[in-house]
């Protein structure tokens, strides 16, 4: 590490949080107020805890937020970003196998690249934040060679397009809870405590038409077919990446008779998760809870990366 980083203030994490929305906001402000800069992990040997484009912003000051590891590394990346704001140089450091850190092991034995780029401002950052917040995919372009952090076309995923990192960001995933009993309430405090974008209402598709997008999961808790017709029809005529309803195999087979009879195709019947959530049955709301923003996770993860 550079002479430098012993004259500077100690790394204090301030922000537990892996949320990019998060991280990229206490990027850009500290930007804006004093000097930052963005580490990214752009290579990964063997296993890790954390995906291509995972970030930790760090501020001139030492406080720093997110993750590029399990939480063993943080602290060195936060140093090493220190002293890159006070060179004024971007930098790539490894760590774990095939680090020259000795010291800094890798509880998965894998080892990882990080590229600090030291900000130079906030506005593609902010432009970044405005395009999640109109729920739209965005995307940052990092050049090594350039030492340039822009805004860059949208990708399938993150990692290294020729000579330039490309991280992407999806919207944060929104779940449409159409019910009004206590299995939606549970839902609902679970998805919130998650950190999703939570709609919670009852059996009219009024609300929620221009609401649910690619990003969006839609939750169906009736406990009678006919009061979930509404919402269901609103969301197979959506792009939402997950459909659940509640009910049994049995009450499912009546649904697809039902809404065979409205004319949906096959392929529109299929999308329908049900009975709804990752395991079952369940037989408290709690439980069913667990289940559903479960079999959402892994549905968002298969879709989306």
């Amino acid at each position: 590490m550079d002479k430098v980083a012993f004259a500077l203030p100690s790394p204090v994490r301030s922000i537990a949080t892996d949320d990019p929305e998060e991280i990229l906001s206490f990027a850009a402000d500290a930007a804006d107020n004093g000097g930052a800069a963005l580490a990214t992990l752009v290579e990964i040997r063997g296993g890790a805890a954390r995906a291509l484009g995972s970030h930790v912003a760090v501020s001139s000051d030492g406080r720093y937020c997110g993750y590029v590891s399990g939480g063993c590394v943080e602290a060195a990346v936060a140093a090493e970003a220190m002293a890159a704001i006070v060179e004024g140089r971007d930098r790539m450091v490894k760590y774990g196998d095939g680090s020259p850190f000795f010291d800094i092991v890798l509880p998965c034995g894998g080892g990882i690249t990080v590229a600090i780029h030291v900000l130079q401002g906030g506005s593609a950052i902010r432009s970044t934040i405005e395009s999640l917040w109109q729920r739209r995919t965005a995307a940052l372009r990092y050049s090594p060679d350039r030492r340039r952090l822009e805004i860059g076309a949208v990708a399938a995923r993150s990692g290294w397009h020729c000579r330039e990192f490309i991280t992407l960001y999806r919207p944060r995933t929104r779940i449409v809870i159409s019910g009004n009993n206590l299995e939606a309430q549970a839902v609902a405090v679970v998805a919130e405590v998650s950190g999703y974008d939570v709609v919670l209402q009852g059996p009219t598709a009024r609300a929620i038409k221009g609401v649910i997008d690619e990003a969006t999961a839609v939750v169906l808790l009736h406990h009678d077919l006919d009061a979930e017709d509404v919402v269901l029809s609103t969301a197979l005529q959506s792009p939402a990446f997950y459909i659940g309803a509640l009910g049994s195999t049995r009450t499912h087979k009546l649904r697809e008779e039902r809404l065979h009879s409205m004319g949906w195709s096959t392929a529109d019947i299929d999308r329908i998760k049900a009975p709804i959530g990752f395991f079952g049955p369940t037989r408290d709301a709690h439980s069913l809870a667990l289940s559903v923003l479960a079999d959402v996770a892994a549905a968002r993860l298969a879709v989306h990366g």
